[in-house]
């Protein structure tokens, strides 16, 4: 009798514990994309924006032409011209998710006075995989970089840059991403994308993004290379051309 007791409790145990991590799971899910829903509003409310005031700055650089004041007319279009291209370089051809974490990034590298740059010959919503992965990919890609280059731009007091670039060659899409970065130790590198718990940050991280990352591409049967040389971290991505 106190066997059969046991393997029920075992078993009752083992279904909690089941049920535990499931729900984990659902929360963080749940919470990522009240993430991408909260960025997907932030590049909505931009975009409105933008366009609600298009003819007041229409009007205000008309009556400097008219006025004569040219070299203040070409100022106040050269920044307007500069937040639109924010917004477009984020925005075009992306679905709503994307372009939110798009923009969302750009902002966040900017702020921190660092020059990223997005050069997409395909929108990277096309990559065959779902939102919710593109989103986990990129976005921990350029998280980690942003964090890397501040932490660069410290020690190094000059200003960092980040590319991500993305494009298709022979039935392969390609993600890189290029950051300044400080140097890594050896150990570090070895186990970089093989190991969970590894990161390049200082401090107390964990590896999460970089976990997320390696998780996204295997899923996907794609594969993963990265470089750090003089003080320059690159990871590529492939992942071949697939139906989502």
């Amino acid at each position: 009798m106190s066997g059969v007791f046991l393997l029920l409790f075992a078993a009752a145990a083992a279904a909690s514990f089941y049920f535990y991590k499931q729900m984990n799971k659902f929360k963080d899910q749940a919470g990522r994309l009240q993430t991408e829903l909260e960025e997907m509003n932030q590049t909505f409310l931009k975009v409105r924006s933008e366009r609600h005031d298009f003819l007041k700055h229409i009007s205000a650089v008309q009556y400097m032409m008219e006025k004569g004041q040219t070299e203040e007319a070409i100022s106040y279009m050269d920044g307007l011209v500069g937040g639109y291209e924010e917004t477009n370089l984020s925005i075009k051809g992306e679905t709503g998710a994307v372009a939110g974490l798009l923009h969302h990034m750009y902002k966040r590298a900017r702020k921190a006075g660092i020059n990223i740059v997005y050069d997409f010959e395909i929108p990277l919503s096309s990559l065959p995989v779902p939102d919710q992965d593109i989103i986990g990919l990129a976005g921990n890609l350029l998280a980690n970089s942003i964090e890397a280059c501040e932490e660069w731009q410290k020690e190094r007091s000059r200003p960092a840059s980040i590319t991500l670039q993305f494009s298709k060659r022979s039935g392969l899409f390609l993600l890189s991403c290029t950051n300044e970065s400080l140097p890594i130790p050896v150990h570090i590198l070895d186990r970089l994308f093989v190991k969970a718990g590894v990161s390049t940050k200082s401090g107390e991280h964990t590896g999460t993004g970089t976990k997320i990352i390696q998780d996204c591409v295997k899923a996907h049967h794609g594969f993963l290379d990265f470089i750090h040389k003089e003080e320059t971290f690159s990871l590529k991505v492939k992942i071949p051309s697939i139906t989502k």
